[in-house]
C-alpha cells in the first residue's frame, strides 16, 4: 500500500553519512519464537551516545537514544503539541510571563513514580543539571561542554529544585515564548539526563571543570541507563544498538521484546533487506526516488512520504567584491528558478511539493506570510533580472555580464555531493548564464569548514528546525551571530530578530519575525527554495507506528507504543 501525506515538518540537525556495512539479524518474523522483535535501519552512524554537543546533534544520535531519554513533550505528527504525562506530574506551570510584574519564571514537576533504570527517583536536579550541560560556555555552569544549542539555557538566571520540581527565573528583562521547550523532545539534549550518576562517578556538577568530565562521559559512554521504556543492552557506535524493556518503567508496558536498531547508509540494500524480512524499516534523512518506486511494489510495505525537516536555500557571500551590490544580488535570485528546481528533483515522487515562500514558517502555519512572491525573487523571470540589472548600470556583452567595462564574476557556486544539489546547482548555473553570468560549480566535502570560512560566493544547503521558530531569525542573520555566514549586516534586522527571542507570547515574536524576513528578502541574502522532502516505509507486520516529520525522532518518537500487528 502507497500512502502519501502532505505534512508541514520541521524538525532537527541532519549529518554527514558514513557507510558502514551491517550484520541485520532478526526482524521481519526472524525473531526467537515467541519473542517480539523489530529491526528498525538508522541510516549513518551517530557520533556520539549523548545528543546535546554539536558532534552528538544529530538526527542519528536523537534516534538511537529513542525510548531512552525521559522527555517533558513534544510535538506529533499531526502538528499538535503533547506534554508526556509519563514523566511529568502535572502540565507545565507559567508563574509569570509580564515583566512589569517581574522575572519571567516557569516551572516542572516530575511524576512522583519517575525512575531511572537504577531506581533512583527523577528529580529537578536532574533537569538543571542537563540545562546547565546544554548552556553556551559564557554561562560559567561548565568549561568544556560543547553545546549545540544554548539559546534557551543561556536565559536562565535561577534555577531552584525542590524535590520533583524545578522553577525557572530568566534574567531580567527576558522573556520566552517557548519556555515548555527547555528539556522536552526538541531541546538541546533532547530530553534530560540523569544527575546523580555524576556524583556516583565522583563529580561535582557545580565545579565547571568537573562538570566537563561528566559531560565528556555521557558522550562517550553506551548509556547502561534508561529514563524510557526501553534501554540499550548491546551494541556500538559503529554497527547497531540493541534495545530492550526497561524493567523500571512506570509507564505502560512496550509491546515489544527487542528492538534492533542497525547503522546502514547504504539505501540500495533497503528494498531487499525488508523483502527478505531482514528490516521491519526506516525513516531515513535523505530523499531517494529510486528507492520509494522500488518500495512502492512492495505488498507488504507502507511507505509515505511529506515535507521533511530540512529546507534547502540558496546564500549569498555578501563580502564578495560583486555580491556587494544589492541589484546584483536581487537580479540573481530573480533569475533563479525555483520551481525548476523543485520539479526537476522531486516531481517524478513527490508532485504535491511546495516552494517555501517563508524562512521561518512553513505555508501552513498559523504565522506564515509570504515574504518571497511579490519580490519575483526565485521566479526565474530573466527579463525582470536583466531589467533589475539595466537599471543599476550594467550591460550585456554579448552573453556576458559587464559593469564598467569590466565582467562581473566568475561566481564560485557551491553544495555538498548530493543527487539533488548538484541537479540544482547544474540548473542554477544555467539560469544565471541567462543573465550573463558565469558560475563555476565546486563540490564541497566539509560543509562547516566552507561556510565558517566564507568559502564560497553562492551556496546552497539546509537549515533545520522544529515548530518553534524563536531562536531562528537571530541565530540565521543577527549581524554577530556565527551562523550569519555571509555576513549579513543591517542594525533592523538585528533589532527585529533580538525582539524574537525576547518577546513573551508566539504570536508577538512571530510579528517581528516576519518583518526581519521581509527585510532580509530586501537585501536578497537568503532565498529559500522548499523543504526537501523524507520517506518512511514500514513492513505492515509492525503496529502503532507512523512517521513524525514534526521530530528529530521522526518514526521513534512513540517507540515505546510499538507493536506487532495482530
Amino acid at each position: 500500500m502507497h500512502k502519501r501525506r502532505k505534512l508541514l515538518a520541521l524538525g532537527a540537525a541532519g549529518a554527514s553519512a558514513m557507510m558502514v556495512l551491517t550484520a541485520c539479524s532478526g526482524g521481519g518474523g526472524e525473531e526467537t519464537e515467541g519473542e517480539r522483535e523489530v529491526t528498525w535501519v538508522i541510516n549513518s552512524i551517530p557520533a556520539a551516545w549523548a545528543s546535546i554537543s554539536s558532534a552528538g546533534g544529530s538526527v542519528y544520535t536523537i534516534q538511537t537514544l529513542s525510548g531512552v531519554l525521559p522527555y517533558t513533550g513534544q510535538w506529533q505528527p499531526d502538528g499538535t503539541y503533547e506534554y508526556n504525562m509519563d514523566v511529568l506530574a502535572e502540565e507545565p506551570t507559567l508563574i509569570n510571563d509580564d515583566l512589569d510584574e517581574g522575572p519571567f519564571q516557569y516551572s516542572f514537576t516530575l511524576a512522583d513514580d519517575a525512575v531511572w533504570s537504577d531506581g533512583e527517583p527523577m528529580t529537578g536536579e536532574d533537569i538543571r543539571v542537563s540545562v546547565m550541560m546544554s548552556a553556551s560556555p559564557d554561562a560559567g555552569y561548565c568549561t568544556t561542554c560543547d553545546s549545540r544549542g544554548g539559546t534557551t539555557a543561556d536565559m536562565v538566571e535561577e534555577m531552584e529544585v525542590d524535590g520533583k520540581t524545578i522553577t525557572f527565573t530568566l534574567k531580567e528583562g527576558l522573556a520566552d515564548a517557548e519556555w515548555m521547550s527547555q528539556v522536552d523532545a526538541h531541546s538541546t539534549g533532547g530530553g534530560f539526563y540523569p544527575a546523580h550518576l555524576a556524583e556516583e562517578n565522583g563529580w561535582d556538577v557545580d565545579d565547571p571543570d568537573e562538570l566537563g568530565e561528566y559531560f565528556t562521559w555521557l558522550h562517550e559512554t553506551r548509556p547502561e541507563w534508561s529514563g524510557g521504556p526501553y534501554m540499550i543492552t548491546d551494541g556500538d557506535l559503529e554497527n547497531q544498538v540493541v534495545k530492550e524493556p526497561n524493567p523500571e518503567w512506570w509507564g505502560e508496558a512496550p509491546q515489544l521484546d527487542r528492538i534492533i536498531m542497525p547503522f546502514n547508509t547504504d539505501e540500495s540494500t533497503f528494498v531487499n533487506a525488508i523483502n527478505n524480512g531482514e528490516i521491519d524499516g526506516a525513516n531515513p534523512a535523505q530523499y531517494s526516488g529510486d528507492v520509494m518506486q522500488e518500495l512502492e511494489g512492495l505488498p507488504q510495505v507502507t511507505l509515505s512520504v511529506g515535507e521533511g525537516n530540512i529546507w534547502e536555500h540558496v546564500d549569498l557571500n555578501l563580502e564578495n567584491e560583486w555580491l556587494e551590490d544589492t541589484e546584483l544580488r536581487r537580479a540573481i535570485f530573480t533569475a533563479i528558478d525555483r520551481d525548476d528546481i523543485a520539479n526537476r528533483n522531486f516531481g517524478a515522487g513527490y508532485p504535491e511539493y511546495e516552494l517555501k515562500n517563508n524562512h521561518i514558517f512553513g505555508n501552513d502555519s498559523p504565522h506564515f506570510t509570504d515574504v518571497i512572491s511579490d519580490s519575483g525573487q526565485g521566479s526565474g523571470d530573466t527579463d525582470a533580472a536583466i531589467e533589475i540589472l539595466e537599471e543599476a548600470g550594467y550591460e550585456l556583452d554579448g552573453d556576458t555580464l559587464m559593469l564598467d567595462g569590466e565582467q562581473v564574476g566568475p561566481l564560485r557556486l557551491r553544495a555538498t555531493d548530493t543527487q539533488t544539489r548538484s541537479t540544482s546547482l547544474q540548473l542554477i548555473q544555467a539560469h544565471l548564464a541567462e543573465i550573463g553570468i558565469e558560475a563555476e560549480i565546486e563540490v564541497i566535502d566539509d560543509l562547516g569548514g566552507v561556510l565558517a570560512e566564507q568559502d564560497y560566493d553562492i551556496i546552497q544547503f539546509g537549515w533545520s528546525g522544529t515548530p518553534y521558530f524563536t531562536t531562528s531569525p537571530e541565530q540565521y542573520w543577527h549581524s554577530e551571530s556565527g551562523s550569519n555566514f555571509g555576513k549579513l549586516s543591517n542594525e533592523e534586522i538585528d533589532e527585529l530578530v533580538e525582539a524574537v527571542g525576547g518577546a513573551s507570547s508566539q504570536e508577538e515574536a512571530a510579528e517581528y519575525a516576519n518583518e526581519a524576513a521581509s527585510l532580509v528578502v530586501d537585501e536578497a541574502y537568503v532565498l529559500p527554495i522548499m523543504h526537501e522532502p523524507n520517506y518512511f516505509f514500514v513492513n505492515d507486520r509492525v503496529a502503532n507506528i507512523e512517521d513524525n516529520l514534526q521530530s528529530s525522532y521522526r518514526a521513534t518518537y512513540n517507540i515505546g507504543e510499538w507493536a506487532l500487528a495482530e
